[in-house]
């Protein structure tokens, strides 16, 4: 689990502009012609179309992709009743993650009303805003009758996450729990500790599935709810035994499956192993489990165990849900979620469980081979197939349901539409960052006088996703960090010039000289290479005194590509080797080679760029559709550089005729495939959105990421290395700590898969 202290958490609110979301606009506004069509007097033509018919609201305005999460903060998390203003944070973080998993816009709503009557109406009058409401920490019982009447009195979809959330992804996780124990939903016994909505929306669920009324026995904190109890709920008593039992562990008894929504330790090893062969246990007690996780498995190894923690197998985690199921709502106009679209979601997410995992999941995930069994029930909540998975069987639920009032017809356009939304692939780099910690890599920054390698290195250090080496004097790296007011206690660094370690210098000149005595270096010419810091960083990671190197761009008149070469090598069976830009944009993410190594390309070289391209995109689990740009398309000049982009292409074409890759092309052409389509129709990309983009130089590659990046445009992840034998990356030393930081991060995980397969990544 992260390490939150509260200094850090009031920090992230508080930094630059206060609160976690913003409101952009989507439409021109720079010239009085444009604010003109805005507001006054252009505004008044979509009103008018609007009240002639008011399902043109989907057509002019952001309804269709608005959502409001709405809370009166009675049940706020683990803090309970805390009030709606105090609550406003989780509503913000939750208004976040609608953004980030689904494109969804979303603006956080805290009434100041406990009523329940005065809640519903309010909430009703708001309906005309937004496309769904997302209820967000209502307690209970209040919080089923104020869903039940939303429900039923508006004509937007309305879901109280609390309930449906955790029973949708239990739901799925139980349905694959029970395959592999090879159990039948209607046979099963099910215990379930804890009253509250999410437990009794999941036990609802379950019987929707097929687990029997009478094989259910429900425990609050009094004990089993048992036909002997008097003052009990309408939920409650939905859910009443005539068993002649009043305790957990008389209810254990036999049981094949535990639902656990209450408090941790409730849950002892005897209950467990009291339980039916090849037991189910989903304890979901926040943040510690009914049972600790260690004690769980000890006592029965024939157990499938699943918590709502991260840092064990099995999590079952409501972002898995909620942010689709309100995608493939709002995108088919359902007025409703209805039973028919969260049981869609159930199956959707359990069949996506069974599927190859996609490399580069596997690597962010302790680089397992995570495949369908006891430890792998429920897809990894990052997992990019979620959106284009969940959404669509959500969307298809509505419309078998006849719920939905903007039907979809076109179901690979729609596909391609929620692969372009904005985060979906941020969330695999933030994913590896939450990896990064699991198992720490010792990388060794290069440059460590500067202040954004410093403060990237510290973040590293505090953050525990890295084991920071800095190069430098130590003096004067203590007085950087001293007037940054970093801590870098505890880091280590390395002065090259009085090294601790006395034959180091010696000893990494000898193996230089000895790999490169063909070349000419001699081992006094390798000694004097060794007080040049990216010579010795790489020495570290090629003699295995580091794990991974971050450098600057250049070292002194020596190219730092040109260092790596000599030092680590480029892998076999490649002679070049390259680096690559991820960019996140509104469109979608492209992936741009050779940003920073290859100056003037050759066919050959653009071969190899194109080969290393190929793999580092499928390795980040997306389909590459390639074009090689030039100035000239299809022929329309003869010059060198056009005629190499055309035989690298013809060569890749020829040598992975799967692949989709096209060229050489003008950038227009590359990415308007409707011009492209048009104009050269014989292409064999038609159809087709291009998201790798290989420029014919360095020249060209750096001008267009950097042109994107200072315009707005989006944001970028790399320089990414492909093809070095070792995890050496290099960045500028001028780069954004942020880049810094998250380019070191994939160096270490770059060093993890390599150290755990014994063979490099194509990263």
């Amino acid at each position: 689990m992260s390490s939150v202290t509260k200094e850090a958490a009031l920090e992230y609110h508080r930094k630059g502009k206060h609160g976690k979301i913003e409101v952009v606009p989507t439409k021109a506004y720079s010239t009085p012609h444009d604010l003109a069509l805005a507001y006054s007097p252009g505004v008044a033509y979509p009103c008018k179309e609007i009240e002639a018919n008011p399902a043109d609201v989907y057509e002019y305005t952001n309804k269709g992709n608005l959502v409001a999460v709405i809370s009166n903060g009675t049940a706020v998390l683990g803090l309970g009743d805390i009030g709606a203003l105090a609550g406003k944070p989780v509503m913000e973080g939750k208004a976040l993650l609608f953004k980030i998993f689904a494109g969804l816009d979303c603006f956080d709503i805290e009434v100041n009303e406990k009523d329940p009557e005065k809640f519903i109406e309010i909430v009703k009058a708001l309906t005309p805003t937004f496309g769904g409401i997302n209820l967000e920490d209502i307690k209970a019982p209040e919080c089923f009758e104020i869903e039940r009447r939303l429900k039923e009195e508006c004509n937007i979809p309305v879901m109280h996450d609390d309930q449906h959330g955790t029973a949708i992804i239990s739901a799925a996780g139980l349905l694959n729990a029970l395959e592999i124990q090879n159990k039948k939903i209607g046979d099963v016994k099910l215990v379930v500790n804890g009253a509250g909505a999410a437990a009794i929306s999941c036990t609802r669920l379950y019987k929707a599935l097929g687990v029997r009324s009478e094989n259910i026995v429900m425990c609050d904190s009094r004990g089993v709810i048992n036909s002997s109890r008097e003052n009990l709920n309408e939920q409650k008593r939905e859910f009443m035994t005539t068993r002649s039992i009043s305790t957990l562990a008389e209810a254990m008894v036999g049981a094949d499956v535990f639902l656990g929504l209450s408090v941790k330790d409730v849950l002892t090893p005897e209950m467990l192993k009291s339980m039916a062969p090849r037991p189910i246990v989903f304890a979901l007690a926040n943040p510690d489990p009914e049972i600790a996780y260690d004690v769980a498995v000890n006592s029965r190894p024939d157990l499938i165990f699943a918590t709502g923690r991260s840092d064990y197998p099995n999590q079952i985690n409501n972002v898995l849900g909620f942010p689709y199921i309100f995608r493939g709502a709002l995108d088919c106009g359902a007025t409703v979620i209805n039973e028919e679209m969260k049981l869609a979601a159930v199956h959707a997410i359990a069949a996506l469980a069974k599927l190859p995992v996609p490399s580069v999941v596997n690597a962010a995930y302790e680089n397992a081979d995570l495949t369908f069994g006891r430890n792998y029930i429920l897809p990894k909540p990052l997992d990019p197939r979620l959106l284009i998975s969940v959404a669509p069987a959500v969307a298809r639920g509505a419309m078998e349901s006849g719920v939905a009032q903007r039907p979809i017809t076109d179901w690979q356009a729609y596909e391609e539409q929620l692969r372009k939304l904005m985060g979906y692939d941020n969330k695999l780099v933030r994913r590896i960052f939450e990896r990064a910690k699991t198992e720490p890599k010792r990388v060794v920054f290069g440059e460590a006088n500067t202040d954004n390698m410093l403060k990237a290195a510290a973040i590293a250090a505090k953050e525990g996703v890295l084991v920071p080496v800095l190069l430098g004097n130590e003096e004067m790296i203590a007085k950087r960090a001293d007037r940054l007011g970093l801590d870098i206690s505890g880091i280590e660094i390395v002065n090259l010039r009085h090294d601790r370690e006395a034959d180091r210098r010696k000893r990494y000149a000898a193996r230089l000289a000895e790999k490169r005595s063909r070349q000419g270096i001699s081992y006094y010419e390798a000694l004097e290479k060794m007080y040049d810091r990216n010579y010795f960083g790489m020495m570290m990671v090629e003699e295995g005194d580091a794990d991974a190197f971050l450098g600057g761009t250049y070292s002194q008149a020596h190219s730092i590509g040109d260092i790596a070469k000599e030092v680590i090598g480029v892998r076999a069976p490649y002679s070049h080797f390259a680096t690559m830009h991820i960019v996140n944009t509104k469109r979608g993410t492209f992936f741009l080679s050779d940003t920073q190594i290859n100056k003037q390309c050759d066919a050959d070289t653009l071969y190899d760029i194109a080969r290393l391209t190929r793999n580092a995109v499928e390795y980040y689990a997306h389909k590459p559709v390639m074009a090689l740009c030039s100035y000239s398309t299809f022929g329309s000049s003869d010059e060198d550089e056009c005629r190499a982009s055309r035989d690298a292409v013809a060569r890749m074409q020829q040598d992975y005729p799967d692949l989709a890759i096209e060229g050489e092309m003008a950038l227009n052409f590359a990415l308007n495939k409707k011009m492209r389509d048009t104009t050269f129709p014989f292409n064999r990309i038609k159809g087709m959105d291009v998201n790798t983009l290989i420029f014919p130089n360095l020249s060209s590659a750096s001008a267009a990421y950097r042109m994107m990046l200072e315009m707005g445009v989006g944001e970028a992840i790399g320089p990414i290395q492909m093809g070095l034998n070792k995890p050496v990356h290099f960045i500028s030393i001028h780069a954004s700590v942020r880049s810094i930081l998250n380019l070191a991060i994939i160096a270490g995980l770059d060093a993890a898969v390599l150290s755990r397969q014994g063979s490099h990544v194509d990263l």
